[in-house]
């Protein structure tokens, strides 16, 4: 029995890994608001999100797996090289600014813990996350990854800390409650744009090329079909199974701030680390610490994902050596991109600029790329020329569509109410006021 669940698990990798870095220090703060602000009301949003992020992960997945290059390179063959650098750079930015916030949440959440100076922990962090990447053999590497998931369990046990009305939680999670509101809206727009991420399509792809390294010595599912049906259907096992623990915990954030901020009327919460810190004299010192805990061990999970799949994608699109696999001399540029990433991140920390304004304008440059991005992998995912006879079902192919649809209403929502914001502010008389 111990040896089945043993081989059960050692098939988890990739996807167990990407779901549980979507939940990193930034989106526990979009889903510490959602339920800080309207208690249940968000709850719903994460019943819709799943089967669209498990449809454009698989599909992500499969690209790697079966042509043995990662995103970025089979963008680089599908389109045009202004069209992939554009992309690519602007996830390179999207995801440096992600690691600064999401560094400045660790440190905060370190400092609220045990005290001490939060940039010290910053840099400690980054530099942390920077030597695994660079000096812990791949095989190893993805072990510590998978241990560092269980931290998550952290907002599994806040929920039993605290009293949680079942029912409504219920009620709140299969009955959607719509409030006529700009602020809601947004939200609702955030927690879709945190959960279906660009970074998380290049760091599954990345990871399914890695792995063909390591199991296939680097022979794609296409130039050697034998075992194809073995390998695509660990990825959707791998995959559907890594989303619904992203999907659990994201549940369990928003629960937990719903029953003990919310009713106890603490409604603006911007960071991670605010959200920790509020919960203290409300749901006790147990919870803050489980919390908190939380916010670090995810960080510690996320930020590597960040850095390493921004260095995939820019590796690929100019043909450098790239794999953490790899030595270090054998990839240099790789690396270098991971540590500039990592660096800048932390940079970010000392930096005057607002980390809550930062981690926004991370979310606009991702709300912005993820729907070009998506159909660039929608019409990668279809082509014979790449995929052979691997080209994806009509049930992935309508999921694929479907997931960018939802993500490109989403952006334009977002565009439409930053608009009209701009204009109220400077031009109030086109607003009607």
């Amino acid at each position: 029995m111990k040896k089945a669940i043993a081989q059960w698990l050692n098939k988890l990798g990739p996807g167990l890994i990407t779901g549980a870095a979507d939940d990193d220090p930034s989106g526990i703060a979009t889903y510490s608001q959602g339920g800080a602000q309207y208690g249940f009301g968000t709850l719903w949003t994460l019943l819709i999100t799943y089967p669209l992020m498990v449809g454009i992960q698989v599909i992500s997945a499969r690209i790697g797996c079966v042509t043995g290059r990662g995103l970025a390179a089979n963008l680089a063959k599908a389109n045009s090289r202004g069209v992939t650098l554009s992309l690519v750079t602007l996830l390179l930015v999207a995801n440096t600014i992600n690691i600064g916030a999401d560094l400045a949440a660790m440190a905060d959440a370190m400092e609220l813990v045990v005290g001490g100076p939060s940039h010290i922990y910053a840099v400690a962090f980054g530099m942390a996350c920077l030597l695994l990447q660079v000096f812990i053999p791949y095989q190893r590497y993805v072990g510590i990854l998978k241990w560092l998931t269980l931290t998550l369990f952290a907002y599994v046990g806040t929920v039993f800390a605290v009293h949680v009305p079942w029912g409504e939680a219920l009620h709140g999670t299969l009955v959607p409650k719509i409030v006529h509101s700009q602020n809601y809206l947004l939200l609702i727009v955030a927690i879709f744009g945190t959960t279906i991420s660009p970074y998380l399509f290049f760091w599954q792809a990345g990871q399914e090329v890695e792995d063909l390294k390591v199991q296939r010595d680097g022979t794609s599912l296409r130039n050697s079909p034998e075992d194809a049906q073995h390998h695509l259907r660990r990825i959707n096992i791998d995959t559907l199974l890594g989303m619904a623990f992203s999907q659990l915990i994201a549940f369990f954030i928003m629960l937990t701030t719903a029953v003990t901020l919310y009713t106890h009327g603490v409604h603006d919460i911007q960071t991670s680390a605010q959200a920790a810190e509020a919960l203290r004299p409300i749901g006790g010192e147990f919870t803050f610490l489980l919390f908190a805990c939380g916010i670090i061990g995810t960080g510690m999970l996320a930020v590597p994902v960040l850095a390493g799949s921004a260095a995939y994608a820019v590796a690929e699109t100019f043909r450098w050596p790239s794999g953490l696999g790899l030595e270090l001399k054998a990839a240099k540029d790789f690396y270098a991109i991971i540590a500039l990433a990592t660096m800048v991140g932390v940079l970010l920390d000392f930096s005057p600029i607002d980390p809550v304004k930062a981690l926004l304008w991370s979310a606009v440059i991702n709300g912005v790329i993820s729907v070009p991005l998506m159909m660039a992998i929608m019409d990668i995912a279809t082509q014979q020329k790449i995929m052979g006879k691997f080209v994806i079902s009509a049930r992935l192919r309508w999921l694929g569509w479907l997931a960018t649809g939802v993500m490109a209403a989403a952006a334009l929502a977002f565009g439409l109410f930053s608009l009209e914001e701009y204009f109220k502010l400077n031009w109030p008389f086109l607003s009607g006021r």
